[in-house]
């Protein structure tokens, strides 16, 4: 029986962990966090196209009753302009739809899923380094510990040290100009529609917010900051700061958004975003290999690093169920996949730059996303379709490729 060391716990690692359980292979999971490390980013966007993976496997019913469903977005100004109103998501055949989900609470359904169908999740494990044996790859631990398979898979997230390893030339994430806040607040209703997520683009920043059906709400903001902020700044930033600067941006707006700044129960934190330009070589030709963020991260404006996460789990080990020889079915998956991913990438970083325009833009920007959405909502969403409505057949063969680089 083949044997997968898998780098990283997150969303992509117990998933193809299950997916190559189901083609035959024994997995480990491998993880630097403990199990009750707090995720940073509170509150993340799971596109339809993510539950359709995890179905195609037969295991969404560990996430199905997560979170809360978004139908639409609704888009207004500084100034409480209404810009446009389209489709959350492409209205899909077969129901599914797009959710609002605590980061955490994803982890834990997955990593209690890995579990349940006999997948052995390490935590505490930073991998230091990995290399080829006779035998296959070895990963070391900080501890001192070894992980020994006859390949390695990292899912290790955007700063992935598999990454490095398969290719230390690789770039290094990009820092895409604008800060991610946000928070859930209990017995707290603003005046959106049922299931509508409200986008405001703030003369300052932008700023969005929707009713859950428990009484609560969910909001975000992205605090424009042009520069990179240097490793540790943002977590040595109070509560009390926090808010400061988020009212310094959006008081003197339309909406709620100061109202919501103040009913936070806290603490009230902040993060940089980053995602990844190009990488080249997603494997080293035989043994090691990177999947979900570590290949190919999108900001969260693309509302897809989750889903596309799960799509890379489940047809990698088609990949690999299909393509006898390991690294053909590397560059299978590489093939299978690049054109899609990196599309969404760039998409995602054109979307986060919008919330950061300056004057001159947002005029431009108020006058051309009206059109805009008019189109996509007399599209009904069927210009999604090749996004969200994207479907994996999991009993369906993979035929080799070349994806004409590694």
């Amino acid at each position: 029986m083949r044997k997968a060391v898998v780098i990283g716990a997150g969303i992509a690692g117990p998933t193809v962990a299950v997916a190559l359980r189901r083609i035959g292979m024994d997995v480990e999971v491998f993880e630097q966090l403990p199990p009750d490390a707090d995720q940073r980013g509170s509150w993340l966007n799971f596109q339809a196209n993510g539950l359709d993976a995890l179905r195609s496997i037969g295991v969404g019913e560990w996430v199905e009753g997560i979170g809360y469903p978004v139908d639409a977005m609704s888009f207004v100004n500084g100034k409480g302009r209404i810009l446009g109103t389209i489709p959350m998501a492409f209205r899909r055949e077969d129901g599914l739809s797009s959710r609002m989900v605590p980061r955490a609470g994803l982890f834990v359904a997955l990593a209690d899923m890995a579990r349940h169908h006999g997948v052995r999740v390490h935590h505490n494990k930073r991998m230091v380094e990995a290399f080829h044996t006779d035998a296959g790859v070895l990963a070391r631990f900080d501890d001192g510990t070894e992980a020994a398979g006859d390949l390695l898979i990292g899912a290790d997230g955007i700063h992935s040290k598999v990454r490095q390893i398969i290719d230390p030339a690789a770039p290094a994430p990009r820092y895409v100009p604008v800060l991610n806040s946000g928070e859930y607040i209990p017995d707290f209703h603003v005046d959106v529609p049922p299931g509508e997520f409200r986008m405001q683009f703030g003369t300052r920043a932008f700023f969005a917010w929707m009713n859950t059906p428990d009484g609560g709400t969910i909001w975000f903001a992205n605090p424009p900051q042009k520069k990179e902020p240097p490793r540790g700044t943002l977590s040595g930033i109070t509560d009390a700061q926090w808010r400061q600067r988020l009212h310094g941006l959006m008081d003197g707006d339309a909406g709620p958004a100061p109202a919501i700044i103040d009913a936070t129960p806290g603490p009230v934190t902040g993060w940089a975003t980053y995602d990844m330009p190009v990488v080249r070589n997603w494997h080293d030709g035989s043994r090691m290999i990177i999947i979900g963020d570590a290949a190919h991260a999108a900001s969260p404006a693309s509302g897809q690093g989750a889903s596309l996460s799960l799509e890379d789990a489940v047809i990698l080990a088609k990949c690999l169920r299909d393509v006898p020889d390991t690294g053909a079915a590397f560059d299978t998956f590489v093939a299978l996949r690049r054109e899609r991913v990196e599309r969404i990438v760039a998409d995602s970083h054109r979307a986060s730059a919008e919330k950061a325009a300056g004057p001159i833009l947002r005029v431009i920007r108020d006058a051309v996303l009206p059109r805009k959405f008019r189109a996509a909502q007399k599209d009904g969403g069927r210009s999604l379709r090749w996004l969200q409505g994207h479907h994996i057949d999991f009993e369906v063969p993979v035929a080799a490729r070349s994806s004409g680089h590694r």
